[in-house]
C-alpha cells in the first residue's frame, strides 16, 4: 500500500461529503466520520490490496482512479470495475472477517480515505441509515455483475462493446450531444468486455466504417447512428 497519513480537515470534508453512503448525514455526524479517517497516497500502478490480502477497512476514493481487476488462470486481468471520486471498496470488512478477492491498483497518482473496520463499526451501529446505503450498493453491483455475465454467455462480441457505448451515451445524459469520453483505457475496456485490445480495435475501425460511430482520439467516441449500432 502506498503512503498513509492523516487527512486535513478540508480533505477529510471533501472526501466524505462526496460518497453517498455518508453525504444523507447530518454535519455533526460527518464531523464524526472525518475524526477517524486516514489518508492514503497512491502513485500510478501502485496496488492498494492484492487478492487474498485481509479486508479490514473502507477504502474511499478522494481524487484519482482505482481498477479492481481478477487475474485469470493464464495470469491476465479481468477488470471488474473502476472506481473514480466518491466511489469504495473493502465494504465486505463491514459485515464479516474476510479476504480481498480481486486486486486494487491505482490507474493515475490517486488520493484514498480509509477507515478501519471496528470505527466502521460503530458508525454502523450509531447511524443505520449508512448500513441501508451500502446495501443499495450491493445491490447496484450485483446487478451488474449478473448482466456482465449474461453478456459474456449469451451475446457476440460486437453486440457487448455497442451496449457498452450505448451506455456510455445514456450516463451521459445528453442526447443532444451524443459525444462522450470512454470510462477507461481501450486495453481495459478489453478486458472488462473479455475481448482482446487487437478485436475490440477492429470492431471499433468496423463501426466507423458503417456509420455508427466516429472516434475522435484516443477514448473520445461519438454516436452517428444508435438504432443502427444496436442492430449489430
Amino acid at each position: 500500500m502506498g503512503e498513509k497519513h492523516t487527512c486535513s480537515y478540508h480533505d477529510q470534508e471533501a472526501c466524505v461529503s462526496i460518497v453517498p453512503i455518508f453525504n444523507h448525514l447530518a454535519q455533526e455526524q460527518m464531523d464524526e466520520i472525518m475524526r477517524v479517517v486516514q489518508s492514503v497516497s497512491l502513485k500510478k500502478g501502485e496496488i492498494l490490496y492484492h487478492a487474498e490480502d485481509e479486508s479490514d477497512a473502507l477504502y474511499i476514493v478522494h481524487q484519482g482512479q482505482i481498477k479492481i481487476y481478477r487475474l485469470t488462470e493464464e495470469g491476465k486481468e479481468q477488470l471488474i470495475r473502476i472506481l473514480l471520486p466518491g466511489d469504495f471498496t473493502g465494504e465486505l470488512a463491514l459485515f464479516q472477517d474476510s479476504v480481498h478477492e480481486a486486486y486494487a491498483e491505482a490507474m493515475v497518482d490517486t488520493e484514498i480515505c480509509m477507515i478501519q473496520r471496528q470505527n466502521l463499526h460503530q458508525l454502523l451501529l450509531k447511524y443505520p441509515t449508512i448500513s441501508l446505503e451500502i446495501l443499495n450498493e450491493f445491490a447496484n453491483r450485483l446487478e451488474t455483475a449478473e448482466k456482465q455475465t449474461t453478456r459474456f454467455a449469451s451475446e457476440k462480441v460486437e453486440t457487448r462493446i455497442a451496449l457498452f457505448l450505448a451506455e456510455c451515451l445514456d450516463r451521459q445524459g445528453d442526447v443532444m450531444t451524443p459525444e462522450f469520453e470512454l470510462p477507461m483505457s481501450k486495453k481495459d475496456l478489453a478486458s472488462y468486455l473479455g475481448t482482446t485490445p487487437e478485436t475490440l480495435s477492429r470492431r471499433f475501425s468496423q463501426f466507423e466504417e458503417k456509420g455508427y460511430i466516429k472516434q475522435k482520439g484516443q477514448r473520445k467516441i461519438e454516436i452517428l447512428d444508435l438504432d443502427g449500432l444496436l442492430l449489430v
